[in-house]
């Protein structure tokens, strides 16, 4: 099973686009601002190509870990250490390669690893920075459709 490396960098992608999206101002931007105590000169403060590289390495790394997340495949090569002999092999995928392998059921697991995995992690963080409940559901809900979005296009996206 080679990864589609395209969809990797595709799906790497998305959480840049969509955070143009979802934090400009007439979405949730100027709400977030306030949540986070964040000002204009703060944001003029920071070296952005230094922030949106970065931002771009961890999506890239982030898309990556998304495989076996959505993949079921990757689990059964990853139980075996890619030990299980050609005619078993050949056998289980012919059963099962590819059966969940969509844009649906990845968008389900990647959503299900915003609310289960990216909401909890924001929401700890915020509670001991007191933050409000309006910056955790904006930043978690971010999360949430990013990774669903991630998910969709590289289960669905099959080289």
């Amino acid at each position: 099973m080679e990864p589609n490396f395209l969809a990797i960098i595709v799906a790497a992608i998305v959480p840049v686009v969509l955070g143009f999206i979802w934090y400009n101002p007439k979405v949730f931007g100027a709400a977030w601002m306030r949540a986070a105590e964040m000002t204009e000169v703060k944001i003029k403060s920071g070296n952005i190509a230094i922030i949106f590289g970065v931002s771009l390495v961890l999506s890239l790394i982030l898309s990556f870990f998304t495989i076996f997340l959505v993949v079921h495949e990757s689990g059964v090569y990853g139980m075996t250490e890619g030990q299980m002999d050609g005619a078993t092999t050949q056998a289980f995928l012919e059963e099962w390669a590819g059966r969940y392998r969509s844009y649906k059921h990845g968008a389900l697991h990647g959503g299900m690893a915003g609310v289960m995995f990216a909401l909890p992690v924001i929401g700890i963080n915020a509670l001991f920075e007191r933050k409000s409940w309006k910056y955790i559901l904006i930043n978690a809900g971010y999360w949430v459709i990013t990774l669903a979005i991630m998910g969709s296009i590289i289960s669905g996206w099959v080289s």
